[in-house]
């Protein structure tokens, strides 16, 4: 897998970010972040406003413009924005109000308030980049989300994001704050795994979190929110996704897409394999029957973390490459 920590020391005192340079680019005037690479073999060794950074265990040119948090304190360097992917997600918290069957990154207690090293890192990115949002829950924290979002998007118009979220906490207070984001910029991923509320609310670990998501769901319509809904298939839900193709074209026709999702084998997904994997190889038919019932009225449905070998040739366009660099 792709290091997303690295080993580090540094001469500050306090955690910064910091944006990395293999040499001084003597055509555009430097960045007060931007920390230059000055020797580099067994350790690198960048030096910039805040003294000198060491990296150990990684080759200069694979972090060239990377963007990192360093915790000098603590001896390590996260790659928040990492210059060569397409897949860059800030992990707002490690809090949820949801404990779902299959989650991929189990909730913490702890919450760590990262917002000014997050919109610094942010405003660093390459040129049209999209910078994932994600957590645990990131709107348990959404007085904080929505003028990082803003002020993001405002100043970086060529940046886009992509917010996963339970949409528990979004709420009528919300819709002047939301309608003052720009909204091409943001597709808001948001899971529904069943059109049976029981069924949703069993998976999620959450009583009535199945009523409260068909609530926000209906306020991002009204503020003309792009929204992909997601559905990991599991044993659970697979034989009733035709019924949730119904609901989702009858009820929620707004979404701009659907994406239905094989099962992690990572975090409580790997904890519960044996009760709630869906060999989809065995049967595709009720995923078949699905998508053809969304993509006839106009729903645009997709395949992800589906092996192509488990899908039968008429649906492999439908699969895009989807899984995280990082984890792969």
């Amino acid at each position: 897998m792709i290091p997303l920590r690295l080993s580090a020391g540094s001469s500050a005192t306090a955690p910064f970010v910091a944006r990395l340079k293999a040499s001084a680019d003597e055509s555009a005037p430097a960045h007060p972040l931007d920390v230059v690479l000055d020797t580099g073999a067994e350790q690198l060794r960048y030096v910039g406003p805040n003294g000198t950074l060491v990296l150990r265990g990684i080759d200069a040119a694979s972090i060239d413009g990377d963007i990192l948090f360093v915790d000098p304190r603590r001896g390590i360097a996260h790659r928040l924005i990492r210059a060569s992917s397409i897949h860059n997600t800030l992990l707002i918290t490690e809090r949820c109000d949801q404990l779902c069957a299959m989650c991929s990154q189990p909730p913490k207690a702890h919450h760590v308030d990262m917002f000014p090293y997050f919109e610094a890192a942010a405003l660093l990115a390459p040129r049209d980049s999209v910078i994932g949002i994600s957590g645990g829950e990131p709107t348990l924290f959404k007085d904080q989300l929505w003028p990082f979002l803003r002020r993001v998007l405002r100043a970086r118009p060529d940046l886009s994001s992509h917010i996963l979220t339970n949409a528990q906490h979004i709420a009528p207070s919300d819709l002047q704050q939301l309608s003052a984001l720009p909204r091409e910029s943001i597709l808001w991923g948001i899971p529904l795994y069943a059109a049976d509320p029981r069924c949703h609310d069993e998976i999620v670990g959450k009583e009535g979190a199945f009523e409260r998501l068909i609530e926000s769901l209906g306020l991002l319509c009204r503020v003309g929110a792009q929204i992909e809904l997601r559905t990991v298939v599991m044993r659970v839900n697979a034989s009733a996704l035709p019924v949730l193709a119904r609901f989702v074209t009858s009820q929620l026709p707004f979404i701009d897409r659907w994406a239905l999702m094989q099962l992690e084998n990572i975090g409580y997904g790997r904890k519960n394999w044996g009760t709630l994997f869906y060999d989809s190889a065995g049967s595709f038919t009720p995923v078949a029957v699905a998508l053809d019932i969304v993509r006839s009225r106009g729903v645009d449905a997709y395949l992800y973390n589906f092996p192509l070998c488990t899908v039968p040739e008429p649906y492999r366009h439908l699969a895009p490459r989807s899984i995280s660099d990082w984890k792969q």
